[in-house]
């Protein structure tokens, strides 16, 4: 299917369009019913999203994205969730960049895993930036890669916000600088966060957070294995922000969070996910890194994380 032929079939600006989607677009999950084909454009870019996961971002830039941000990768790694994300605003002629923020390294575990299934030469050393923009060539007048680490001096600068997906929040202290970077340019009724490891029982703040944030975002999408997608609802500010640091929170301040989460979300039973989580958390007081998660004695690993 051509990029052409697939454009044909979605919503189309002008006088005459269809009003903007908006929280109901999400209902009925659309994306699950996108054929393969929509992604096959993006192939040869490896990735570690499911195949839920790629429709969802292939979709998001398809069909919600509207041109009232950017649209910002925190996490792409080789570039996978990039493209999706890419190839749906292609397809749907939008003008919104993308920037995808990584540290651009690949250990060599990581090379054997991703790189040799996808027929892609080993690297010298560990820096994948050089392949990332070769693999992203194709969304390259749109995209615009920067490499950083996430701390407390991560800045935002670049105006309003309409697609942030998070896959890098790998400790609490990470989770607290992107929010307080990223969530005050999010828009109300507009913009979405897709949290990837949301249900990863290794980052318990991350259910935590969110809840933290209250009513100024709610929850729109579950994609298995452990991504959620959340419309932002309220401005985020800095009373917000302050009221939603997870890094030096207390357990206890994250356990009460966490049975919020599992509340807020028992329609969709999630409960035993973020129970899992819980329970990771209590197994190492003061743990805020998923490093140490992991490597906790006598751990288990959730049935849907196996």
């Amino acid at each position: 299917m051509t990029r052409a032929m697939t454009r044909t079939a979605l919503p189309r600006s002008g006088p005459d369009s269809p009003a903007p989607p908006d929280r109901s677009a999400f209902d009925a999950a659309p994306w699950l019913d996108l054929p393969g084909s929509v992604l096959a454009p993006c192939s040869g870019v490896p990735t570690m999203l499911s195949p839920a996961e790629e429709r969802l971002y292939w979709w998001l830039g398809a069909v919600w994205v509207q041109d009232a941000g950017a649209v910002v990768d925190l996490g792409c790694f080789l570039g996978g969730s990039t493209a999706r994300l890419a190839e749906g605003l292609a397809v749907a002629g939008r003008r919104a960049p993308v920037i995808a923020f990584d540290r651009f390294r690949i250990a060599t575990t990581q090379q054997r895993r991703f790189l040799d299934p996808a027929g892609l030469p080993r690297l010298e050393g560990n820096d994948s930036l050089p392949l990332v923009t070769r693999l992203l060539a194709p969304w390259a007048d749109r995209l615009r890669t920067v490499r950083g680490e996430l701390g407390p001096g991560l800045a935002w600068g670049d105006g309003p916000v309409e697609v942030l997906v998070v896959d890098i929040a790998k400790s609490a202290a990470a989770a607290d600088a992107l929010a307080a970077a990223f969530f005050p340019a999010l828009l109300p009724g507009r913009s979405v966060v897709v949290q990837q490891d949301f249900l990863h029982h290794a980052q318990p703040w991350l259910p935590a957070q969110m809840a933290l944030l209250g009513d100024a975002f709610e929850p729109v999408a579950h994609c298995p294995p452990d991504s959620v997608t959340f419309l932002c609802r309220r401005q985020v500010t800095a009373d917000r922000l302050a009221a939603a640091r997870i890094a030096d929170a207390a357990d206890a301040t994250l356990a009460a969070a966490l049975d919020a989460a599992a509340e807020q979300l028992g329609d969709w039973g999630l409960g035993p996910r973020i129970a899992a989580q819980a329970a990771a958390l209590a197994r190492t007081p003061g743990a805020r890194s998923a490093a140490v998660l992991r490597a906790a004695p006598g751990r288990r690993r959730p049935a849907a994380e196996a």
